[in-house]
């Protein structure tokens, strides 16, 4: 099964608890204007991003902390999707070429590499808007104890 762009936000609402609902997106994702494009169920999340000036770094390069921002906040909602809630114990990115200032969009995929029963392996890519990779990433989450109810 396949959602896009609200779908996928209505989605990740109902698996939040009632009193984060209103938190998704998060403010992170808002902040970077993040936009949901496609979720394959337990497969992969795609995400796009603008590449907005703010970012540049003294070279006029997109500065890697926002690279690596945009991937976390694709692996992010992904993990929460396949196996809410978890929490990052591990993030690794490779960076293969600059987004120069010239560039406008960044496409990221997650994807799911394997799930045990406690952990959560993921990996991630940032492409260009012609498709150029530009960095790598693997996450590993540790998968949390559900909330138990309060009597």
């Amino acid at each position: 099964m396949s959602l896009e762009g609200d779908a996928i936000t209505a989605r990740l609402q109902a698996l939040a608890p009632e009193g984060v609902r209103d938190m998704i997106p998060p403010p992170c994702i808002l902040d970077m204007q993040g936009e949901l494009v496609e979720y394959v169920e337990n497969v992969s999340l795609s995400v796009r991003f603008p590449v907005l000036p703010r970012y540049r770094n003294p070279l006029g390069n997109m500065q890697g902390g926002f690279i690596v921002a945009a991937l976390d906040n694709t692996l992010g909602p992904l993990s929460f999707l396949v196996a809410p809630p978890s929490a990052t114990s591990a993030l690794n990115t490779q960076y293969l070429r600059p987004v120069g200032a010239q560039e406008t969009l960044l496409i990221c995929t997650a994807r799911v590499l394997e799930r045990t029963r406690n952990t959560l392996y993921l990996t991630a890519e940032a492409r260009l808007a012609d498709g150029k990779l530009v960095a790598i990433c693997q996450s590993t989450n540790q998968i949390l104890p559900l909330p138990t109810a309060k009597a």
